[in-house]
C-alpha cells in the first residue's frame, strides 16, 4: 500500500498550533517530532498521556515514525494501566508531568524551537497506528487496531463533509482530551490532515474556555460535549462568536444545540461514532434528527442489528445502538442496544428518557440508572439529578408530562455532580458505586 504524508494542505510557515497564546509553525513542529522521535525507547506500544494537546501529537507523530502503536485506553486508572502492561509487555508511558505507573519517558520541551529538515515524514498506510479501547461503559474495555490510512481517511472526510475547508486555517480548541477517538479524530487527525492550527490547553471552566476561545485569531471552532456544552451555557454570561461547533459522545437536545446556535453564532454538528469504527456519521439537531453518514460510509441491517462498511470502516463492524435505517446513508437513533428497558410491557430506552431528564428547565444534568435485581430482571427505574435551586418533586412533575408513568424514576436523586470522566460519559463502575452509595444510604 502506499505511505501517507504525516501532514497535508499545510503553506510553509503555517501555524500549526498555539500554546500559551504564542503561535508554533509547522516546521517547528515537524523538527520537534523529528527531535523525539530519535530519543523515544526502542519499545513496540506507548501509552501517550501528555496533557499539553501540541505535546500529545509531537509524542503521537514521532511514535508513528518509530513504528510504535499508540494505545488509547478509556482512563488513566492504576489498574487499567498495570493490566495494559501485562497484556502488551513492551508498553512504556510517554508523559508530560504525571508519574506514571508503567516505564516512563518525560517529555521535556527543548530549550529552544527547533526546525524541520528534509520532507515531510510519509507512514505506511497499513501501519498500525493506533489500538482505541472502548469507554467500558458497558463493561471490560475492548482492543480495536486502526491502520494510519483508515484515520487518514477519516480525518479528511470529516474535513470535507463538515464543510471546515471552507474556513481556511481553522484554529481549534477541545475541551476533550486527544487520548479518546472523538478528541484525536476531530482536535488532532483533523489539524494534521486539514492544515489546522490546534489549541495546545484544555480549558475547564467556562470563563477560561470563553478566554483562550477569544484569544485565538477567526476562523475558529469548538470541539466539545454535550455536558460541557450544557455548563458553559449556563455559566457564562457572554461568549464569543466562533465559526464551527462539534459536539459528540452523548445525544444533544434540540434546545440545546438551538441555543448553542444562537449565542456563538455559529452552525453546530454533532457526530456519531463509536471506537470500532471511529466517526460515521453527521447531523445538525438544530434543524433535524437525521444522521447522514460521512463519505464512503454505508449502513445496512440483518437479524444481529446495523452494520457500518466502506469509507474508513476498514472492516464490517456491527453497531451497538438501536438505529432506524432511513437508506443506506441516513438513519435515526435511538439509543443503544444495551439501554433497551421493557417494564410492564412497555419499552423504552435509557437515552430517550435522559434526553427528556436533560430538556427539563434547570437541570443541569441527570441520567437514568437501570439495577438490575438479583434474577437479572428489572423492576424499577432510579435517577440521578444534577439541578440546583429545583426540588425533586418539580423535576418528577415535569417528567410525568414527558414519559409514561412506568419509567418514572423511583427514587430521583438530587446530587451535587455526576461521576463523569473526561469525555463526559459514566463508566459502568462509576454508576455501579452511586447506587451503592444510595443503597447504604437508605439502609
Amino acid at each position: 500500500m502506499a505511505d501517507i504524508p504525516l501532514i497535508r494542505n499545510f503553506d510553509a510557515g503555517a501555524v500549526f498550533a498555539f500554546r500559551n497564546r504564542r503561535p508554533i509553525r509547522v516546521e517547528e513542529f515537524l523538527g520537534e517530532v523529528r527531535r523525539l522521535a530519535d530519543l523515544l525507547p526502542d519499545r513496540r506500544y506507548v501509552v501517550n498521556l501528555c496533557s499539553d494537546r501540541y505535546q500529545f501529537a509531537v509524542g503521537f507523530c514521532a511514535a508513528l515514525l518509530r513504528r510504535q502503536v499508540n494505545l488509547l485506553p478509556p482512563n488513566a486508572t492504576l489498574d487499567l494501566l498495570k493490566r495494559l502492561s501485562l497484556e502488551y509487555p513492551s508498553v512504556y508511558c510517554l508523559s508530560d508531568g504525571a508519574v506514571q505507573p508503567l516505564e516512563m519517558f518525560l517529555y521535556r520541551q527543548p530549550a529552544e524551537g527547533s526546525s524541520a529538515t528534509g520532507s515531510i515524514p510519509r507512514i505506511p498506510a497499513d501501519q498500525i497506528a493506533i489500538i482505541g479501547f472502548t469507554s467500558g461503559s458497558t463493561g471490560q474495555p475492548m482492543p480495536h487496531p486502526n491502520s494510519w490510512g483508515a484515520l487518514t481517511k477519516s480525518g479528511k472526510a470529516e474535513f470535507e463533509h463538515l464543510g471546515i475547508a471552507a474556513h481556511g486555517n481553522m484554529s481549534v480548541l477541545g475541551t476533550v482530551p486527544p487520548q479518546h477517538m472523538y478528541g484525536l479524530e476531530f482536535t488532532v487527525l483533523m489539524v494534521l490532515q486539514g492544515g489546522l492550527a490546534l489549541h495546545a490547553g484544555r480549558p475547564f471552566f467556562p470563563s477560561d474556555i470563553c478566554a483562550e476561545l477569544q484569544a485565538l485569531p477567526r476562523p475558529r471552532g469548538l470541539v466539545t460535549t454535550p455536558v460541557h456544552l450544557r455548563v458553559l451555557l449556563a455559566e457564562a454570561s457572554e461568549l464569543p462568536a466562533v465559526d464551527f461547533l462539534l459536539c459528540a459522545t452523548a445525544p444533544l437536545s434540540p434546545q440545546l444545540a438551538i441555543e448553542a446556535e444562537a449565542r456563538f453564532a455559529a452552525p453546530l454538528h454533532e457526530i456519531y461514532g463509536c471506537t470500532e469504527a471511529g466517526q460515521i456519521a453527521a447531523r445538525r439537531p438544530a434543524q433535524g434528527q437525521e444522521w447522514r453518514t460521512l463519505p464512503g460510509v454505508s449502513l445496512y441491517a440483518d437479524e444481529r442489528g446495523t452494520w457500518a462498511k466502506g469509507g474508513h470502516v476498514e472492516k464490517e463492524v456491527l453497531l451497538a445502538d438501536v438505529i432506524e435505517l432511513r437508506d443506506r446513508n441516513t438513519f435515526l437513533l435511538h439509543g443503544r442496544t444495551a439501554d433497551l428497558i421493557n417494564i410492564a410491557g412497555k419499552r423504552t430506552s435509557l437515552a430517550h428518557l435522559n434526553f427528556h431528564l436533560n430538556s427539563i428547565e434547570g437541570v443541569r444534568d441527570g441520567a437514568f440508572v437501570m439495577p438490575e435485581e438479583d434474577d437479572g430482571t428489572v423492576t424499577r427505574l432510579m435517577a440521578f439529578v444534577v439541578a440546583p435551586g429545583l426540588a425533586s418533586e418539580t423535576i418528577m412533575s415535569a417528567l410525568r408530562e414527558r414519559i409514561d408513568p412506568a419509567f418514572l424514576p423511583r427514587p430521583l436523586c438530587l446530587v451535587e455532580t455526576l461521576p463523569r470522566n473526561e469525555t463526559g460519559k459514566l463508566p459502568r463502575g462509576a454508576v455501579d458505586e452511586l447506587v451503592t452509595r444510595l443503597a447504604a444510604k437508605v439502609g
